[in-house]
């Protein structure tokens, strides 16, 4: 993911992807649906749609497209969408200095809910705040099969539960490994894997780099962003 501006055109479904760095996506014109890991959302002129590392995505544009203006952030972000009282401001600043756009970025953002639209945003949800969630007890309470669950899911998503579930708690990991010094056994138990051989399999999946790497690369990668401040 390169900073700057992009212009989808629609109708279009960019397929489900994902992209090693934090990041910002600004609407300025239009607007789509995202459906990812941190759930769906329809947004327009705006709002700010945000991602961690890796996060995955599937976009889908309508006919009148839209207008993005993508912005590195140095942090990962803790929610998914958010609103921007001034875009312009950001936009004047991007065109020079990136970094000062970001800040300006952070100063403004406020969070905005996202709203579950029907019972796999529902699940998504669930499963963000437990990854440890039984599908099949939650296909009963729902009071639907496991194949409609799959299959249902599967349409919004583009992925199954289990693999969206396996993704969730392999970001909730690379997130505690980047951000504390907590033992990677620790963090293996923290975030219900087997083991610690099980985490460093599904890091090294998502990232291409085993925990340990993981965590030596960014911790450097924060010392050079905090300098910057």
């Amino acid at each position: 993911m390169i900073d700057g501006r992009q212009t989808w055109s629609g109708p279009r479904t960019v397929p489900r992807h994902r992209h090693p760095e934090a990041y910002a996506a600004l609407i300025l014109a239009g607007g789509y649906e995202e459906s990812g890991t941190h759930g769906r959302y329809h947004v327009r002129a705006g709002q700010v749609l945000l991602h961690r590392p890796f996060d995955a995505h599937v976009n889908r544009f309508p006919s009148g497209g839209a207008h993005i203006l993508n912005i590195k952030l140095r942090t990962s972000p803790s929610f998914g969408s958010g609103r921007i009282g001034d875009p312009d401001a950001i936009v004047r600043l991007a065109e020079t200095d990136l970094a000062a756009a970001e800040q300006e970025l952070q100063a403004q953002l406020r969070p905005d809910a996202g709203h579950p639209l029907d019972w796999p945003d529902v699940l998504a949800r669930d499963l963000l705040a437990d990854p440890q969630l039984r599908l099949e007890a939650w296909a009963a309470r729902h009071r639907l099969t496991t194949e409609t669950l799959s299959r249902g899911f599967g349409k919004v998503f583009c992925t199954s539960p289990r693999t969206f579930r396996a993704e969730v708690r392999a970001l909730r990991a690379l997130g505690l490994i980047a951000e504390s010094s907590t033992p990677l056994v620790a963090i293996a138990s923290q975030t219900g894997f087997a083991d610690q051989a099980h985490m460093t399999r599904a890091v090294r999946q998502l990232t291409g780099q085993p925990p340990g790497e993981w965590r030596g690369v960014n911790s450097v990668q924060d010392v050079r962003a905090r300098r910057r401040l």
